[in-house]
């Protein structure tokens, strides 16, 4: 498993996992729309934390930079 994530993606990432999480604990969203939002968050920072996103893998997309 080749990390294929740069920092800007995983920043990205972390913030809007953070974003999604306050909006559940404020009360914003609820329901399936939380829930799958919840599970869409625990993901992104999972492969943040790996620096490795499966859905780039087929693609052989990268936003790590060369060198």
């Amino acid at each position: 498993m080749t990390a294929n994530m740069g920092t800007v993606d995983r920043i990205i990432r972390v913030l809007v996992a953070v974003v999604i999480g306050y909006l559940y604990y404020a009360g914003v969203i609820s329901g399936l729309l939380a829930t799958v939002l919840l599970i869409l968050s625990v993901i992104f920072i999972l492969t943040s934390a790996i620096s490795f996103c499966p859905l780039y893998a087929p693609f052989k997309l990268s936003t790590r930079k060369k060198g």
